[in-house]
């Protein structure tokens, strides 16, 4: 009996062609250069990268996004190549995809959809699943034409009114009550993330963000600062979606919550910022932001304004904040290899990025002393002054005070004069014990989810019904 030849269970490689327009209108970025950015998320997403173009207009053309000539050459180019799939790097009209479709016939996505089906792999928890899926939906509702177009019939008017029209109709229908139900669920994971937030401001524990550029290094440096491996870290890009958060310790013995949230990148879609707020408002909720830069990449200082932007919209723009410097290690190393990087090179890299941040490299520990110091600093800078006499029933907080502020305390038969500097939570908590303020809503002193705000957030869920799932369901009891 012959041998039999094993069965390639693999999905096959897409063969992807890139194609970009330059308008002038983005500073610091050429066409060339976001579509060097462009092949890297192709890359994470699973294609092979077989060719790209790219052209200077003054606008993108409303028809072909491309020039009709440039459109032509791409015709040229898939017989060279046999590439499979077009993605282009900006946003594409309903009407811009279903040309290149028919002219190239092939499978044409934006950056958009690129970014949003890499968000699809690497959602690993229930709430990270939820906001991609409800991304996915406001991204396809106003592309469901193209979806249909094998079941229209060709012209228009009255009496041409075919069965491609009826079932759009009953799609949208489905896909709109969908995004209904995802918008439910995220803003109960919304309410949850507030409750646990709450959790954390009754143990009065400050708490840092830490945000950047997809791929800076930021999950690496929350592990280099835990001393474990507490975060998925890879290079590539979104390798993390779901924040986590944990315990620091920083300098003077003060301890704080860093949580590690969701990259950001340049043209990011709209959609993920609005469907992933829930977990975004950790950045908001954050007392002071560290905002981690690959000062390796010659592109740093455009990624930290596409960072500026996002926090803008965010509403954190303005949040206090401290640079770190990543991946020093990488700067201009001397001739032999094992030798630090060359300090004048790294801090002239730092001084065009960011003047007075911290360098740091979280895979060789370079720089956490100082960062852990900057951290603490910053914080500090924030306390406010305190003159309370708090009851001596208050044990327990003024322990906490006596452990996260700088203060004397006075005993006398009224109760701890408590007279320094405190962080601004641990002081409206004193207010609070000395009758200063009104008593806090009974729900911002709840208890119990202090724990789940200080781990990961979550466990992958693989029994979540996917939104194509659900769609089809609800497809067929419409039309039952």
């Amino acid at each position: 009996m012959s041998p039999r030849t094993p069965i390639d269970l693999a999905p096959p490689v897409e063969k992807a062609f890139l194609v970009a327009v330059g308008t002038g209108t983005d500073p610091g970025w050429s066409a060339e250069d976001s579509l060097a950015e462009l092949a890297s998320l192709a890359d994470t997403a699973g294609a092979q990268v077989v060719g790209a173009e790219w052209q200077n207009r003054r606008h993108v053309d409303p028809a072909w996004y491309v020039g009709k000539g440039k459109a032509q050459e791409l015709v040229a180019a898939k017989g060279e190549t046999g590439f499979g799939l077009l993605v282009a790097d900006d946003e594409l009209s309903p009407t811009q995809q279903r040309s290149l479709e028919q002219l190239l016939g092939v499978k044409v996505i934006d950056r958009s959809r690129l970014i949003l089906d890499i968000f699809a792999m690497h959602a690993r928890t229930r709430e990270g699943r939820l906001q991609v899926e409800l991304a996915q939906l406001e991204y396809q509702l106003p592309r469901l034409t193209r979806m249909w177009t094998h079941l229209s019939r060709t012209g228009g008017g009255i009496g041409t009114r075919g069965p491609g029209e009826t079932q759009l109709e009953t799609d949208r229908r489905v896909i709109r009550g969908r995004i209904k139900k995802m918008k439910q669920r995220v803003e109960e994971v919304r309410q949850q993330r507030r409750v646990a937030a709450r959790g954390r401001d009754r143990r009065l524990v400050p708490t840092v963000g830490i945000v950047g550029y997809t791929n800076a290094g930021k999950s690496t440096l929350l592990n280099a600062l835990v001393g474990e491996e507490v975060a998925l870290a890879e290079d590539r890009l979104f390798a993390t979606l779901d924040p986590t958060s944990r315990q620091v310790r920083l300098g003077d013995g003060q301890v704080a919550v860093v949580t590690d949230t969701v990259g950001f990148i340049h043209k990011l879609p709209h959609q993920l910022i609005d469907s992933f707020r829930a977990t975004l408002e950790e950045v908001n909720r954050a007392d002071v932001l560290v905002e981690v830069v690959d000062v390796s990449d010659p592109h740093a200082a455009e990624h930290r304004a596409t960072v500026q932007q996002v926090l803008d919209e965010l509403g954190a723009g303005a949040k206090p904040r401290l640079v770190a410097l990543n991946k020093a290690d990488l700067l201009e190393p001397d001739d032999d290899p094992g030798t630090a990087p060359d300090t004048a090179a790294a801090g002239s890299a730092g001084a065009r990025v960011a003047p007075g941040a911290v360098l740091v490299s979280a895979v060789t520990g370079a720089g956490l002393p100082e960062l852990r110091a900057e951290m603490a600093a910053l914080l500090a800078s924030l306390w406010v002054d305190v003159d309370v006499v708090v009851p001596y029933a208050e044990g327990a907080l003024l322990a906490q005070v006596r452990e996260r502020g700088s203060t004397e305390a006075a005993y006398d038969e009224s109760g701890v004069h408590v007279v320094g500097r405190v962080p601004p939570v641990v002081a409206a908590a004193l207010r609070h014990a000395a009758g200063i303020e009104d008593e806090p809503d009974e729900g911002e002193w709840e208890t119990g989810a202090v724990d789940d705000a200080a781990r990961d957030e979550g466990e992958p869920d693989d029994h979540l019904p996917s939104a194509e799932d659900e769609i089809d369901r609800d497809v067929g009891r419409a039309e039952t």
